[in-house]
């Protein structure tokens, strides 16, 4: 398939073309940053750009069942995928790295520890780094926080979203690339209006929430970006009996377990916050 029949604006095929991008495979193995280099556009636009090559071959021969049967893609392409997908930085490099880089798109990411290990923490700081542009670990969307707990302090993620633009601010080489379009959100006041909190108090409630969240959604369109959207929960910890003896395990048993795409769970070593993958 050409890129001429790309569903991309005028100026971008132009841009491709010129730059010897006639292809698909000629896109097939190039980064964001490569790209953008190329085309003299913002990393953001680039990313943009290879994520709707790498579904241009559904395109090429559309069928009568395609809606209905999904799937069909080799694992080079799967791999592709993954490699584009961008991913929210937890603020910690070491998180970040047993990761993979940050928390994933389409997947769901459960997080679980101890009272006071910082899974609030974590959740406040990520509601924030999801609104960043891509460039600088995020996605720049929004954020919806379910709270079962009334521990979210808004106080606090005031706190994260000045650090986040200070953090942001020291980028000067992306700051200077992307300063109109991030503008936004390098106001803390901005970042918070982005984030939509719910409080949760019964399981009545936490239904209900559920049940509302696709109208949300639907009136809200700009909240979720299908192909980027993902979910982090955070659980806490409950006494399990093995083979006669107590240990600390995350709460809601072994079924939930397998509900999730990926489980970190944090713990103390001594005074030291540590993590580590459970699945």
């Amino acid at each position: 398939m050409e890129v001429g029949r790309l569903p991309l604006s005028a100026s971008q095929r132009g841009k491709l073309i010129s730059a010897g991008y006639t292809t698909l495979a000629s896109l097939s193995r190039l980064s964001p940053s490569h790209l953008a280099r190329d085309l003299k556009v913002p990393e953001a636009e680039a990313y943009e750009i290879l994520r709707v090559a790498s579904l241009g071959s559904g395109l090429e021969q559309p069928d009568k069942h395609s809606a209905l049967v999904n799937g069909g893609q080799t694992a080079w392409e799967i791999l592709n995928e993954e490699k584009l997908s961008p991913r929210i930085t937890t603020s910690c490099a070491d998180l970040d790295y047993i990761l993979g880089g940050g928390i994933n798109c389409k997947e769901v990411t459960e997080i679980g520890g101890v009272p006071g290990i910082g899974k609030t923490q974590l959740g406040t700081q990520l509601a924030v780094n999801v609104q960043r542009p891509i460039g600088y670990g995020g996605l720049g969307g929004k954020a919806v926080y379910i709270d079962t707990e009334g521990s979210f302090m808004v106080e606090r993620a005031l706190q994260i979203a000045e650090a986040s633009v200070v953090n942001m601010s020291c980028n000067s080489e992306l700051t200077r690339k992307e300063s109109e379009a991030s503008q936004v959100e390098r106001h803390p006041t901005d970042i918070l209006e982005k984030i939509y909190y719910f409080r949760i108090c019964t399981s009545t409630e936490q239904i209900a929430l559920i049940n509302y969240l696709d109208q949300f959604i639907s009136e809200h369109k700009d909240v979720v970006d299908e192909p980027w959207e993902k979910v982090v929960i955070f659980n806490q910890v409950t006494t399990k009996c093995t083979e006669g003896s107590f240990q600390l395990s995350l709460a809601l048993g072994d079924s939930w377990s397998h509900s999730c795409t990926n489980r970190i769970i944090l713990y103390w070593n001594g005074d030291e916050r540590n993590a580590y993958i459970d699945k």
